[in-house]
C-alpha cells in the first residue's frame, strides 16, 4: 500500500528524509479521480526528480456556486491503485481543516491574467486556484511541481504566482493526454452520457481544423467565426473560442509569436475546455 500523509507536519518530515539522503523532490498536485492524464505528470515527475509525491485535494475555494462541489467524485482506493502502479512514492491527502483552518481568510489575487477566457466564466476559479497551490507549494517545497496543459491557462496563472512571490519551484508542463478519438481527458469525461460522449469526440476535430486554417493563412477572424459556428451546429454551447499570445494570453492578431488555439463548451451540463498549439515556441 502506497504511503501516505495527511497533515502538513507529516509531509514535512517525510520530504525531509528524503532531502536528507539528496534525493530531489516532484509534487504533483491533483483533485483526485485520477486518469492517464494525472498518471502521465506522475511518470514525468520520476524522470525529472528521485522522489515523487501526489496530492489530492478537492478545493473548496475553486469551485464556484453553481459548480456541485459536494458530488465531485472521490475514489480514493482507486486513486491510490493506480499512483502505486506509476511508482509514486508518498500521497498527501489532507482535510480541508489543514489546509484551511479556522480562522484562515488570506486568499491570492492572481491579477489580469486570471480575469480573462475561464476567469471570465467563472468569477474567483484562480483566486481558489492561486491560493491552494501557492499552499502546496510552500508546505512541500519540491523542487519541481508538475501541470498538465489542458488547463492551460491555469498553468501560466500558476507560474506568475510563483514568480511573483519568489516560491523557489520550478512549474513543468506535461502536454495534454488524449483518447483515442482525440477528446482530452478529464475526470469531467465520467459525467458525459454516450450520446454525449460520441459528441463530444467532434469538439478536438473542430479545433484541429481551425488551427489547419490559420497555418494555411486564413484570415484569424474568420477562422475563430467558423469555429463557433461549427461548434455550435454540432451540438455545443460555445463559452469562448479563441487565438491567444501563448506566453501573455493576449488577443493574437497574427501567426508571428508562439500561439494557442484555446477553447471551452458544454455538452448538457458537462464543461469541457481544450487547447492546441499553433504556433510552437
Amino acid at each position: 500500500m502506497i504511503s501516505t500523509v495527511t497533515t502538513v507536519r507529516d509531509l514535512r518530515l517525510a520530504l525531509l528524509s528524503w532531502r536528507e539522503a539528496g534525493a530531489t523532490v516532484a509534487l504533483v498536485p491533483t483533485m483526485g479521480a485520477l486518469h492517464k492524464g494525472h498518471l502521465a505528470l506522475v511518470e514525468a515527475a520520476r524522470k525529472v526528480a528521485k522522489r515523487v509525491c501526489v496530492s489530492i485535494f478537492v478545493n473548496p475555494l475553486q469551485f464556484g456556486p453553481t459548480e456541485d462541489l459536494v458530488k465531485y467524485p472521490r475514489p480514493i482506493e482507486e486513486d491510490k491503485k493506480l499512483l502505486e502502479e506509476v511508482g509514486c512514492d508518498l500521497l498527501y491527502t489532507p482535510a480541508v481543516s489543514e489546509v484551511y483552518p479556522e480562522g484562515f481568510v488570506t486568499k491570492i489575487d492572481p491579477g489580469p491574467l486570471a480575469a480573462i477566457l475561464e476567469g471570465a466564466i467563472r468569477p474567483g476559479h484562480f483566486a481558489g486556484v492561486a491560493t491552494v497551490v501557492s499552499k502546496l507549494l510552500l508546505q512541500a517545497m519540491p523542487d519541481v511541481a508538475l501541470f498538465g496543459e489542458k488547463d492551460y491557462q491555469q498553468l501560466l496563472v500558476i507560474r506568475r504566482v510563483a514568480r511573483d512571490l519568489n516560491i523557489a519551484v520550478h512549474i513543468a508542463s506535461v502536454p495534454i493526454v488524449r483518447d483515442a478519438d482525440g477528446l482530452a481527458l478529464s475526470s469531467r469525461n465520467a459525467y458525459l452520457t454516450a450520446e454525449q460522449r460520441q459528441l463530444a469526440a467532434s469538439f478536438p476535430k473542430i479545433l484541429n481544423e481551425c488551427v489547419t486554417n490559420l497555418l494555411r493563412d486564413k484570415a484569424i477572424d474568420l477562422v475563430l467565426k467558423e469555429g463557433r459556428e461549427k461548434l455550435t451546429g454540432a451540438g455545443f454551447k460555445c463559452d469562448y473560442l479563441e487565438l491567444r499570445d501563448a506566453g501573455t494570453l493576449a488577443p493574437a492578431h497574427d501567426l508571428v509569436l508562439p500561439a494557442r488555439l484555446l477553447s471551452a463548451v458544454r455538452v448538457g451540463p458537462v464543461r469541457l475546455i481544450d487547447n492546441m498549439v499553433v504556433r510552437g515556441s
